[in-house]
């Protein structure tokens, strides 16, 4: 009995171990932090990281002529980072325009399929990035300095040749503008949303050299009053009272989040968009029968500086030292 007993408690025991031995060397998968929005946009993800080599080769849209062309990644880079950054800003400076153009290039890739059909990316900076071929870059440079210029711009990419930035292993919106007056802003004050961690309020010395890019702009009360009515146009201002109009209410950069003009509240990006700023880092004042904006900086504000780039390329910082002080948390990686 004893013998029974034991026999079947044999056969009970194997039965439990065969499936876990069969199931033991297989591999679980991977859940994502949005799996939702990975699915949405087709990302392929093992192990949360992404299969980079299929972005070694990418499709431009020529936004002009509609025409797709297949492109070398770093090929088309050069087009992006001699478009984009003046080729007299420092190199260590071009360098980190050229790792920003490559992660912002395979983030566009990753997160907006389907956004230009068959192409991945367009070459308009109202959309993308501004790209411009080699023929025409060169053509547009003094003949003297063209092969030096083209070297500049081709050492800068090449030896950041696969380099992108990651936060939490993934690639980052890798935002960046001309100016950012002093201080970068956060995306949730100018585009709304949740914004990104590693997107965050920074100050770069420095800035208040590059004069250029500050600016003002007039208008007449009557031209004020036409530009706000395109879009509001219960407007309504008497220029008689106390304050016509007045900025109520900054963000933490130091940029406008409202201002009021007469029973009108437009926020720092609206107006900026209304009245064509060069940034929402303004103030504003009525000079005789004229209202004068002062405008510092250029672009968004968000993410990278330029200018603020090639200030700290100045003061000794290396590509990598520039990056992180833009983005913050972030790590560099080779793809």
């Amino acid at each position: 009995m004893k013998r029974v007993i034991i026999y079947i408690l044999g056969i009970v025991i194997i039965s439990f171990l065969i499936p876990i031995l069969l199931t033991k060397n297989k591999t679980e998968p991977v859940a994502s932090v949005n799996e939702e929005e990975q699915v949405n946009n087709q990302i392929e993800v093992t192990q949360n990281n992404y299969e980079y080599s299929a972005y070694n080769t990418i499709k431009l849209l020529h936004a002009s002529t509609n025409e797709v062309e297949e492109i070398k990644l770093d090929e088309y880079l050069l087009g992006v980072v001699s478009a984009e950054m003046p080729v007299d800003f420092e190199l260590e400076a071009l360098k980190a325009q050229a790792v920003v153009a490559r992660t912002y290039t395979i983030y566009t890739i990753i997160h907006n399929k389907g956004k230009h059909g068959d192409a991945d990316v367009c070459d308009s900076s109202a959309c993308c990035q501004a790209w411009i071929s080699k023929e025409d870059r060169l053509n547009r440079w003094e003949e003297a300095k063209r092969d030096s210029n083209w070297n500049k711009i081709t050492e800068a990419v090449n030896s950041t040749a696969g380099k992108i930035i990651t936060y939490n292993g993934e690639p980052i919106n890798a935002f960046f503008h001309s100016n950012s007056g002093g201080t970068t802003e956060m995306p949730i004050n100018v585009w709304g949303g949740s914004g990104y961690p590693y997107l965050q309020v920074v100050e770069t010395s420095g800035e208040e050299n590059y004069s250029q890019y500050a600016s003002e702009a007039e208008f007449t009360k009557e031209e004020l009053i036409e530009k706000i009515k395109e879009k509001h146009s219960e407007i309504q201002i008497d220029w008689n009272s106390e304050k016509p109009f007045e900025i109520t209410e900054y963000t933490d950069s130091g940029r406008v989040r409202t201002v009021r003009f007469g029973n009108v509240n437009l926020s720092g990006v609206e107006a900026r968009s209304i009245f064509g700023l060069k940034s929402s880092n303004f103030s504003v004042e009525l000079n005789g029968e004229k209202i004068k904006f002062s405008v510092k900086g250029y672009g968004h504000g968000v993410g990278l500086s330029q200018t603020g780039s090639d200030s700290l390329a100045k003061q000794g910082q290396n590509y990598e030292q520039i990056i992180k002080h833009f983005y913050q948390g972030v790590e560099i990686i080779n793809y």
